[in-house]
């Protein structure tokens, strides 16, 4: 008998309210005119729009740091398992599910909420070819040309399927995991088998993909505390 794959480890519900969900033309967030100046930026996000293959799903913040990541995660995960199978489709490799952040998490960035679950999946779904980014409310960021791309008007992660020849030079301070995304095959394995129960011990699983931390004049051994890169 076939199973499915092991469901994302949830420590904690309810840190995360889902308010929208899976639709290309989100009603609670106003993202059409930021979408339509990304088309500039990248040659698939047209075409996949054009199909109704990208889409947002909304969530607000009701709660503490760790539970938020934790949900974040969850729902990166979930998210990745429900393009895996539609990426041998057609047009497959347009499509791309938007995970939106909305309110706070007192004292800390979305930077900073994205950070760890952005980590962890990139490194656990980048070796079958599902590629995680993240972009920050208010924060414009700069192609690898010095391009400006426009500041996104809400925090969010996109998943979507890898570009093996093109994908792998956003991950220069990652090259371990450029050369894996390189490479990305999806045998079916079950990816969220291996992975501990807790949040805290998914965290430590995925600190050994960190690459060294490089000594500063102000910390001559490196950082105590690793964190994920930017990239």
């Amino acid at each position: 008998m076939t199973t499915g794959p092991t469901p994302a480890p949830r420590p904690t519900a309810g840190a995360l309210r889902l308010v929208e969900a899976s639709t290309p033309t989100p009603t609670t967030i106003d993202i059409s005119a930021y979408v339509r100046q990304m088309t500039a930026h990248c040659p698939y996000l047209a075409p996949s729009l054009q199909q109704g293959l990208t889409t947002w799903t909304v969530y607000r913040a009701g709660g503490e740091l760790a539970a938020v990541e934790a949900e974040l995660f969850h729902a990166g995960a979930q998210a990745a398992e429900r393009l895996r199978p539609l990426l041998n489709r057609p047009h497959g490799g347009l499509r791309c599910e938007n995970i939106v952040l909305l309110g706070d998490v007192p004292g800390t960035r979305h930077r900073d909420l994205l950070a760890w679950p952005h980590w962890v999946l990139k490194n656990l779904y980048g070796p079958v070819g599902i590629m995680f980014g993240k972009f920050h409310a208010g924060e414009e960021e700069t192609t690898r040309a010095g391009d400006r791309i426009p500041a996104a008007p809400v925090s969010f992660l996109p998943v979507r399927a890898a570009v093996r020849h093109r994908d792998p030079r956003f991950l220069t301070a990652t090259p371990d995991l450029a050369s894996a995304l390189a490479g990305a095959e999806d045998d079916g394995r079950d990816l969220l088998e291996q992975l501990p129960d807790q949040w805290k011990e998914i965290k430590t699983w995925a600190k050994r993909f960190l690459p060294p931390v490089k000594p500063s004049p102000a910390s001559p051994n490196g950082s105590a505390n690793p964190s994920p890169p930017a990239s």
